[in-house]
């Protein structure tokens, strides 16, 4: 972008004193135009396309389905917005989910000013921004993509794709809790997660799945 234009930024966000704080602090930037706010609603769509912001701030991403179908809805209709989004807290699906929906730019609930702004500014120019703490769990998700998806493995065993990226890491010897750890979900949903899959597949035991994903072509 021309570094000489101020960037447009359109703020969505549901608490009204935290729309008014980012942009008192954004407008005081003489790079960054705040060109709106509201909050998510039946009619937020429309005031964005109205606004047409380069980068849209998006408070307390979560995957609920409002969410994502404003998020899929904009992308559709405004390719070229660049998406900053607020997380409540580092949550590794809610992050990871922002990543698969379009996120250039991701920070959490108490990140300084300063981290808004930069982030602002990083993704306006086409780069990407995650918290510290969250950037390990985006290569360890990326370093298990090689085995997902695999459709004969959908189509045959019914195995989703997060179920998938657990057979890969049960191959491994990972147990429950190290999955957790890693995919930084609670052990009682990888727990869940396997249960389900004992049951597609119908097999007793976990290493079992992963032996007929084997046979199916999975690449594990």
């Amino acid at each position: 972008m021309n570094e000489a234009a101020a960037v447009s930024v359109f703020l969505l966000a549901q608490n009204r004193l935290l729309r008014e704080a980012l942009t008192r602090i954004l407008s005081k930037k003489s790079h960054i135009s705040v060109v709106g706010s509201c909050a998510l609603s039946s009619t937020s769509l429309n005031e964005v396309l109205a606004a047409n912001p380069d980068v849209l701030i998006m408070d307390s991403f979560t995957t609920n389905p409002m969410h994502l179908q404003f998020v899929r809805e904009i992308q559709q209709q405004m390719a070229s917005v660049k998406l900053v989004m607020i997380g409540m807290d580092p949550n590794g699906e809610d992050f990871l989910q922002a990543i698969r929906e379009g996120a250039l730019g991701y920070v959490l609930k108490d990140a300084a000013a300063d981290e808004v702004v930069g982030a602002v500014r990083l993704v306006a120019n086409g780069d990407a921004v995650c918290p510290p703490q969250l950037c390990a769990l985006l290569f360890r998700f990326v370093a298990t993509q090689n085995q997902l998806p695999n459709f004969r493995v959908r189509s045959t065993l019914g195995l989703t794709n997060r179920e998938q990226q657990l057979v890969g890491l049960i191959s491994r010897g990972l147990t429950n809790k190290e999955i957790a750890s890693q995919l930084q979900l609670a052990e009682q949903t990888v727990r869940n997660h396997v249960h389900r899959m004992l049951r597609k597949v119908g097999v007793s035991h976990r290493l079992a799945v992963v032996e007929m994903c084997r046979v199916q072509g999975m690449p594990i």
